[in-house]
């Protein structure tokens, strides 16, 4: 597996783990500079320990999709250029503020993913888009952000089977997103996120 620059495996607590250099933002085991970066409390992490090949080289400008209260958003920005970062809910969005405010390439946006014309205006054309958003049409949400991604960028698209629907089988939910996604998209890898995440699946695609 390839990691991108500035994501390392670290002996921490006596285990073998994911880690980013920057300032802790939770309970996260930590040596020195550099915190665990757990794949049980984000769906990027996971897919890096499954050993997708996500593109991410390091350095890159990230448009995150779902931001929530910033965890996987501040391990992104530990290792990338600068990195939006969009969530709707306030809530969360105050946790993700005080993430930003140690970290001056995370440029937190109260927006609504499903609007990307509210915050079109912000956001320059980005190298990677990571998502990570928990609604019905999450395919939709991908194709209507695809206006920022660079041709050879790259999509990581985190989908949750029962916020698309709670009734049918995960598989069916997948293979449908994946079929949306070719609208706009190539899809070039993808693999269940379980043990960390139930019923999620993994997604690397590019533009089309």
């Amino acid at each position: 597996m390839t990691l991108p620059a500035g994501v390392q495996r670290r002996d921490i607590g006596g285990q073998t783990v994911l880690a980013t250099r920057g300032e802790r933002v939770s309970e996260e085991a930590t040596d020195g500079e550099w915190r665990e970066w757990d794949p049980r409390r984000s769906k990027l992490g996971a897919m890096l320990e499954h050993g997708l090949d996500t593109g991410l080289d390091g350095d890159e400008t990230v448009l995150y999709l779902g931001a929530a209260a910033g965890t996987t958003a501040s391990h992104v920005a530990d290792f990338a250029g600068p990195t939006y970062a969009v969530e709707f809910a306030p809530r969360p969005a105050r946790d993700l503020l005080d993430v930003a405010a140690v970290r001056p390439n995370l440029f937190p946006l109260l927006k609504d993913a499903r609007k990307p014309e509210t915050y079109a205006h912000v956001v320059e054309p980005v190298d990677a888009i990571v998502q990570d958003v928990a609604t019905r049409g999450q395919a939709t949400v991908a194709l209507a952000n695809r206006q920022f991604l660079h041709d050879d960028g790259r999509l990581l698209l985190a989908v949750k089977a029962r916020s698309e629907d709670v009734t049918a089988d995960p598989v069916t939910v997948f293979d449908d997103v994946r079929d949306q996604l070719r609208e706009g998209y190539e899809v070039l890898a993808s693999t269940r996120l379980e043990p960390f995440h139930d019923d999620h699946l993994g997604v690397v695609a590019r533009p089309r």
